[in-house]
């Protein structure tokens, strides 16, 4: 049986820490950031033989977790490790963690995820459905981004990923770090997770230092609409927690916003316009989504 979407958008994303399972030291520290949410990854940073300590580092993580959003990075999908990965995450009845689906390549991934995961969850009476973000990384995920963004209720965002996809794309080095080089990417991404209501989450920068290269990625990736962005160092956590925080201005906007909307609501009224701009459910999310990001300090009626 597959569960309908969430009524309100996921949790702000503005920062994504990935953190490999293996190192309670660097995800002790994780916690400590300020990251929105702390991605505990058991896939490119967990070499096979490790899978599964890494497998029982993470559910020892998550059942005393405390502290930031946390999600898992799985194996991906025909691994021999994804549904060994996603039968742990369910047993765990955690409610709020979420999935993230490496190499995603087709709607036909996400149809296996969420068979997998109804049978899981039925097996386990798990009450509360394990949410799927989806790392698009490969030249068929991106060819197929439009189905994959439609593929599943379960999925709350899509995430571009830059290592895998420049190294099958066979993009030098210096090409790899070029902005413009990525732009019909993003673009892919992003409309395609908005077609469908879902967050765009960029993903990290290909180094670590919080230097101005990071930033310029960081705001080219903002300016174009992204919600958020992945970090792959903890140097990097603040300056992105700070480009994607909306400005007081687009906080009271959203805020209007949804006051008109509601306010049509109570009236019974047809079509609401605000400063010239017709108001629907698009523009709705669109505005829970700046709230999201503001960490939610002045959270929607």
């Amino acid at each position: 049986m597959s569960h309908p979407a969430p009524a309100s958008p996921p949790p702000a994303r503005r920062s994504c820490l990935s953190v490999p399972a293996s190192s309670a030291s660097k995800l002790a520290k994780a916690r400590e950031l300020g990251a929105d949410e702390v991605v505990i990854d058991l896939e490119d940073s967990v070499a096979p033989e490790a899978k599964h300590r890494a497998r029982e580092a993470a559910r020892g993580e998550l059942a005393g977790w405390s502290g930031p959003g946390v999600s898992v990075r799985v194996n991906a999908p025909r691994t021999r490790w994804c549904h060994l990965d996603l039968a742990e995450l369910v047993a765990l009845e955690r409610q709020m963690v979420s999935v993230v689906v490496p190499k995603v390549e087709s709607a036909g991934d996400m149809a296996f995820l969420d068979r997998l995961l109804d049978g899981l969850e039925a097996a386990h009476g798990r009450s509360h459905p394990l949410r799927l973000q989806a790392l698009l990384e490969t030249p068929a995920g991106l060819a197929h981004a439009d189905e994959i963004a439609a593929a599943s209720p379960r999925l709350e965002a899509l995430i571009l990923g830059y290592a895998d996809l420049a190294a099958s794309l066979g993009r030098t080095t210096a090409g790899a770090a070029a902005l413009d080089g990525w732009l019909p990417a993003q673009h892919t991404v992003l409309v395609a997770a908005r077609q469908r209501g879902l967050q765009a989450i960029d993903g990290p920068y290909l180094g670590t230092a919080d230097d101005e290269p990071f930033r310029a990625a960081a705001q080219r990736a903002r300016d174009l609409g992204f919600d958020g962005k992945w970090a792959i160092h903890p140097a990097q956590v603040a300056a992105l927690n700070e480009l994607f925080s909306p400005s007081e201005q687009e906080l009271a906007h959203a805020r209007a916003v949804i006051d008109a909307l509601a306010e049509s609501e109570r009236a019974g009224a047809g079509a609401v316009a605000l400063e010239g701009e017709m108001l629907d459910e698009a523009v709705r999310l669109s505005a829970l989504r700046v709230l999201a990001r503001g960490l939610v300090t002045d959270p929607p009626p």
